[in-house]
């Protein structure tokens, strides 16, 4: 069988493209004819490379990502190439994951018009919405519901995307949709979100990683430690872009934490832009600065280390997250997950056994999870314990891939 994995992008930035990448070297290592057709943004690197067998062809595509609404339904400088590709290739199967910058939707019918069978990883709400998913989100009921309604109205799409609103794009996509097979939605969560929003044909595949990979080693933990000064300190991981409203909520969570166990510090893992930037400025102006700690962006074995260091691992998203693999990873490096209501999570951390389930506006109940996680370090033990064998049990690379295979 020859497939194809089309994905933006194609390094090592995690996510979405992580899971492209697991799955173009599994299927490979199953013994799969696999290419991948992704994009570069430096016009000098635009060639075909080989990565661990596999062929991955490189497009060049680069523009004013205003024009993002347009450029994803079709894009001029990726469409002809794919084209050329497909027709080369001759595919039998066409997997997409995240095309909606450079590779553009339309790709799905040039993959179709090439007589492969045409599946399409729905990773996020981009398929329907701009950007992150919050309109559904009661911000005054703390609690932490389980069923919500995602339906996105017109208005709602301008707000969100004000100048860079395209009044067909929603409609233009449906329409390349219908060359697809199947749609793969990351989670239950998510596959509501789209069913509420008018895509249908789609199927639950939660996200897989390769377990073993996780497997906890104590000296790259104790390096990791020794790298940024934690000594004994307790260590709490945040892995994530945040808005300046999520910003708030962590930093209120941690000034409650710090003020009940003074040595707790707040791991931050993330590129050093002006997000980042605006986080630790935030924390010293809230007075803990000195409980906050700049990792920069972590990835591979630097990322396996922060986990392994770290005491509890958070990930309290106040928007729609549908399936986070950092809820995957931390799980399997034995790791208790304090995790968001909002989107797949709980389809994953299971409350009260493998972490907790909190509404991150509720920074008190957020804050009250994590200390009793670093106060109690024998039921962290037992959360992290149990949430390796979840992992183990469901979430497994092996087991994801099979999925795929059924419907390929």
């Amino acid at each position: 069988m020859r497939i194809i994995i089309l994905s933006d992008y194609f390094d090592d930035r995690g996510g979405a493209v992580g899971v492209a990448r697991a799955t173009a070297f599994g299927l490979k290592a199953l013994g799969y004819e696999v290419s991948v057709i992704t994009t570069i943004q430096d016009k000098a690197k635009a060639a075909r490379r080989n990565e661990n067998g596999v062929d991955v062809y490189q497009i060049y595509s680069d523009y004013n990502l205003f024009w993002r609404a347009y450029r994803s339904l079709y894009n001029p400088q990726t469409v002809g190439v794919v084209r050329k590709i497909l027709g080369e290739l001759k595919p039998d199967v066409v997997h997409a994951h995240n095309i909606h910058t450079h590779l553009s939707y339309y790709a799905l019918k040039l993959a179709k018009k090439a007589s492969a069978k045409v599946f399409l990883t729905a990773h996020d709400v981009m398929i329907f919405h701009y950007g992150k998913l919050t309109e559904f989100i009661d911000r005054d009921d703390l609690s932490c519901p389980e069923n919500f309604g995602y339906k996105i109205t017109v208005w709602q799409q301008i707000k969100r995307a004000g100048k860079t609103y395209n009044p067909m794009r929603n409609i233009i996509i449906r329409y390349y949709l219908k060359y697809v097979d199947k749609i793969f939605a990351v989670s239950a969560a998510l596959k509501k979100a789209l069913g509420d929003n008018e895509i249908k044909n789609t199927e639950v595949v939660h996200n897989g990683i390769e377990i073993d990979y996780w497997r906890p080693e104590n000296s790259i933990a104790d390096n990791f430690k020794s790298r940024f000064g934690l000594g004994d300190r307790l260590a709490v991981f945040f892995g994530s872009r945040l808005g300046a409203d999520g910003q708030e909520l962590i930093i209120s969570a941690i000034k409650i934490v710090a003020g009940k166990i003074p040595q707790a510090v707040l791991l931050l893992a993330g590129k050093n832009n002006g997000n980042m930037k605006k986080m630790t400025d935030l924390a010293d102006k809230s007075g803990v600065g000195k409980n906050v700690i700049n990792c920069g962006w972590l990835s591979g074995q630097d990322l396996k280390a922060a986990f392994l260091a770290s005491n509890v691992v958070i990930l309290p998203s106040p928007y729609f997250d549908s399936f986070p693999l950092l809820n995957l990873e931390a799980m399997a490096c034995k790791k208790p997950v304090v995790a968001t209501c909002f989107g797949g999570s709980r389809e994953s951390v299971v409350d009260s056994e493998t972490g907790f389930i909190v509404n991150p506006f509720d920074t008190e109940t957020l804050a009250d999870r994590i200390v009793d996680l670093l106060e109690n370090p024998e039921k962290a033990k037992i959360f992290g314990e149990a949430g390796y064998a979840r992992v183990k049990a469901e979430f497994g690379l092996n087991r994801m891939i099979d999925n795929y295979l059924i419907w390929y």
